[in-house]
């Protein structure tokens, strides 16, 4: 997979904290010059094809309780299509109301679970991602000999500020506010093309697939055999578009990340009381 300019990884922040993920979870772009337009495709036979049909969820998620934020003075959960205010509105009280300036303004919730569904996959589309892209451009060390370039380390200061939001996040009011929407979140998933999926099992597997990331050595050595920067590494290259992500992001990043989500899996697969 390609390097073209890094989405807003805002997206990745966005997803972990809404979804259970640190993930993402963004993101999940190449990281330099144009890329060919893809069309949505928001129920592909393949992804059908790669969850089984099951009785009963792995991880069954317990709904919100009565002690928990989120929990107090509820109204019901608005119908899906006409969720996007609300769901906004729960957003800001976790982010902060500069979030709303990043997001796009219609399908939040099926964008979210849309994206979370494709960072096991080598591409998520953009136009499929609830925001934008990073301002900051991509950087790239060549050496001196010519022929070798090298993934430039100045380049993760670009998610310290974000990486810092993630690690500080009270993980319990993310839960709280997981389960307060997941019926929307399980409505979207069959919708996505799982009639008989769980969206809950879905974000566990992305989870440990994104724990599975490798930490290869420094710095990370790039080839360009046309326009495009790739991994020199062809089990780079291969990795998923999530891992990657976390490869762009440096290896302290990609540390506090993962404990993130290894405590956020904790959290959304506690057995209901």
């Amino acid at each position: 997979m390609t390097f073209v300019n890094d989405p807003d990884v805002k997206l990745l922040v966005l997803v972990l904290l809404v979804a259970g993920l640190a993930g993402a979870f963004w993101y999940f772009r190449d990281d330099l010059l144009p890329q060919v337009v893809e069309p949505v495709v928001m129920q592909p036979e393949s992804a059908v094809a790669d969850v089984p049909a099951q009785s009963h969820p792995i991880h069954p998620i317990a709904s919100s309780k009565l002690s928990e934020p989120f929990a107090g003075d509820l109204v019901p959960l608005p119908p899906l299509d006409d969720s996007d205010g609300y769901f906004l509105l729960a957003l800001i009280d976790i982010l902060g109301p500069d979030v709303g300036r990043v997001l796009v303004d219609d399908a939040l919730i099926d964008k979210f679970v849309a994206t979370m569904d494709n960072l096991t996959r080598s591409h998520v589309a953009e136009n499929i991602r609830p925001v934008g892209r990073l301002s900051s451009t991509f950087g790239v060390n060549a050496a001196i000999d010519g022929g070798q370039f090298y993934l430039n380390s100045d380049n993760y200061e670009r998610y310290d500020l974000l990486v810092n939001l993630v690690a500080r996040a009270d993980l319990e009011v993310v839960a709280a506010m997981y389960r307060r929407f997941y019926p929307l979140f399980q409505e979207s998933f069959a919708r996505l093309g799982y009639p008989d999926g769980y969206f809950n099992d879905r974000v566990v597997e992305v989870i440990d697939h994104l724990l599975m990331t490798p930490e290869p050595d420094q710095p990370i050595r790039l080839v360009r055999p046309h326009v495009l920067y790739k991994f020199a590494d062809t089990e780079l290259e291969a990795l998923s578009s999530g891992q990657k992500l976390l490869l762009r992001m440096g290896g302290e990043h990609a540390a506090r990340i993962k404990r993130v989500l290894q405590d956020l899996r904790t959290l959304i697969t506690q057995s209901p009381e």
